[in-house]
């Protein structure tokens, strides 16, 4: 378990920080009330990031935001000292940030700050600017945030990047660049990204009033202009990072079923019909399989609705750990699924589900005591589809029917 560092001399305060840490983010806090102490823990643990307030009977200036820095940990400075000369002083350093230490809000913006940076480790951020010092400025910024960076000199390398890197939730571009600037990377970017699918801020210190207008109508989230302070930074691209995972988890709340997690009928539907157009065109083997459970009504009328929904989720966990990310799996409703295995001749399709069906056969559910509830499936598999999607569905639907009418347990296919 990962562990944070409280350096508080109010015992009290120090512990309910401690305490709504552990609780709410789940991190192992230690606590120590004095610069000694702190070192002592220093020394013997690392840790994810440290909270350091500013006035200690044994550091009264500060002098352990130096120290705990030097030691290669992150700091967050607690303070209520609010003169504005001695907080920008403070900021200077490479600190994350700045909270004051005035009430529960205060000890709340903590909570949601650590809890933002635990999320940033998720995301990475490709900078783009012409300049070394700038790129190694912000690249310390930016990872002192948790972030993975990925630095690069001009636009035309930030396309070659993005091209081989899918998983970039932020460009970060100066404006004024040698081969392709801002403007035009901002611009390629669009063709091929959304505002869902990809976030993009533009630093520059362009002094035309239509500079910022002109990037946000072409697709950039926001435009932060030089200079800056550290906080306008921070909570810039936490802001926008937070709302692109908003998109995502609304957009992944839309496509998914609500039990299992899997693709639902809307998703399916919106990613087939594109999808069976052109395989059919350019001749791509692909296969599509109804699947049913057998008896489902009486496992839910023996053991109740909440194993009847054990038994689909059971289900889901086979079908997705048993395909590929390119296939498309799918909850129709109640007890029935639709699977779309791509590039798979009808002779390996076949093989594929009969291992599933085996699969499903062998497993089980315990109740306790012992006592373990099986289940089976049947598929109805078309092959090589040739008509039109809503017409190939209805005819593995037909050869489901046919498995089930045949003894169910059992595949059935064109």
């Amino acid at each position: 378990m990962e562990k944070i560092l409280v350096v508080e001399d109010n015992k009290t305060l120090a512990k309910l920080i401690a305490k709504k840490i552990n609780l709410e983010l789940g991190f192992e806090v230690e606590v120590a009330y004095n610069f000694l102490e702190a070192k002592l823990f220093l020394k013997r643990y690392s840790y994810f990031l440290t909270l350091i307030d500013l006035n200690l009977p044994d550091s009264p200036n500060g002098e352990i935001v130096d120290y705990v820095l030097e030691s290669g940990n992150r700091v967050i400075v607690l303070s209520g000292n609010i003169d504005k000369t001695f907080r920008a002083n403070i900021l200077k350093k490479n600190i994350i940030d700045y909270v004051n230490k005035g009430g529960v809000n205060d000890i709340n913006f903590i909570i949601n700050t650590i809890a933002r940076l635990k999320k940033n480790q998720n995301h990475k951020i490709l900078l783009v600017d012409d300049s070394m010092v700038f790129r190694k400025q912000m690249t310390h910024m930016l990872e002192n945030m948790f972030f993975k960076v990925i630095t690069v000199a001009h636009g035309e390398e930030a396309l070659g990047i993005l091209d081989n890197v899918p998983d970039i939730s932020l460009v970060l571009t100066d404006y004024h660049m040698p081969v392709m600037d801002g403007l035009e990377l901002t611009t390629e970017i669009r063709k091929k990204y959304t505002k869902n699918d990809l976030t993009i801020i533009t630093i520059s210190g362009d002094n035309d009033e239509d500079t910022t207008a002109m990037f946000l109508k072409i697709g950039a989230n926001d435009y932060i202009k030089k200079p800056f302070s550290k906080e306008e930074f921070s909570c810039r691209i936490n802001n926008s990072i937070e709302a692109l995972e908003n998109i995502h988890a609304i957009t992944n709340n839309a496509n998914r079923d609500f039990l299992t997690g899997l693709y639902n009928r809307r998703y399916f539907f919106n990613n087939m019909y594109p999808y069976f157009e052109k395989a059919l065109t350019n001749g791509n083997h692909f296969a599509i399989a109804m699947i049913d459970i057998d008896f489902f009504k009486k496992i839910n009328d023996t053991y109740g609705h909440e194993m009847g929904d054990k038994t689909i989720n059971k289900l889901a966990d086979i079908l997705r750990a048993n395909t590929s990310q390119d296939d498309i799996v799918a909850r129709f409703g109640g007890e029935e699924f639709c699977i779309v295995l791509k590039n798979k001749t009808p002779q390996q399709a076949l093989s594929h589900f009969e291992n599933l069906r085996e699969k499903v056969e062998n497993s089980f559910l315990s109740l306790g005591d012992e006592e373990k509830i099986t289940f089976t499936i049947s598929i109805g598999v078309l092959l090589s589809p040739e008509d039109t999607l809503d017409e190939s569905i209805n005819q593995a639907d037909m050869l489901l029917y046919n498995a089930k009418q045949n003894g169910r347990n059992r595949i059935e296919h064109n």
